[in-house]
């Protein structure tokens, strides 16, 4: 699969998220979805990952409170499909917020 493939795959993917998490739990995560649109679903991963990795997104604490980390942006990125994606320090930020 080529680089862009899989890049359209992982915006696809986001894009899933969003939509789950709005319809399951009616939070509308608008910033989030104007980034996926703006930088792509990749970007918009590595941005959310950058920085502290104690520090966490509105969106991240939001479905935390609502027991939907299945449905984050950190879950996204540790399933194995998607792993190549993302240097170890981006994987390694979104295992220490999930737990």
């Amino acid at each position: 699969m080529t680089d862009q493939a899989s890049h359209d795959r992982f915006k696809n993917a986001m894009l899933s998220i969003y939509e789950l998490g709005k319809s399951e739990t009616g939070y509308n995560a608008t910033r989030f979805l104007q980034m996926v649109h703006e930088k792509g679903g990749v970007q918009t991963a590595k941005d959310l990952l950058s920085g502290d990795p104690s520090a966490v997104s509105e969106g991240f604490a939001n479905l935390a409170l609502k027991g939907r980390l299945d449905l984050s942006v950190e879950a996204l990125v540790l399933k194995d499909e998607w792993k190549h994606l993302f240097t170890s320090r981006e994987l390694s930020i979104a295992k220490r917020r999930l737990k």
